[in-house]
């Protein structure tokens, strides 16, 4: 039976995916106990993995190289993901 840390994860990472096509992000969820989502750009081929944990201002949204946006904001976080995934150096 999952946590009620793993289920708090697995709906902010639900959230987020939700968003990701109007953004023209692709994703899916990887892992049961520890959810992640991976993304990916299909114009780019640019991916990478969302972490969703929680902090002291609330849950965050971890991306590498370096990214991170409020789960609070999924929508301000599916942006700067897209922008990260369309700039990012390979």
């Amino acid at each position: 039976m999952a946590s009620g840390y793993t289920r708090e994860r697995r709906t902010r990472l639900e959230a987020l995916a939700e968003l990701l096509p109007h953004h023209g992000l692709v994703s899916r969820m990887v892992g049961t106990e520890d959810p992640v989502l991976w993304v990916w750009h299909p114009s780019t081929g640019r991916q990478t993995i969302i972490f969703a944990t929680p902090s002291n201002r609330g849950w965050l949204f971890l991306w590498s190289p370096g990214g991170q946006g409020s789960a609070e904001e999924p929508e301000l976080a599916a942006a700067a993901l897209r922008q990260a995934l369309e700039t990012a150096q390979g």
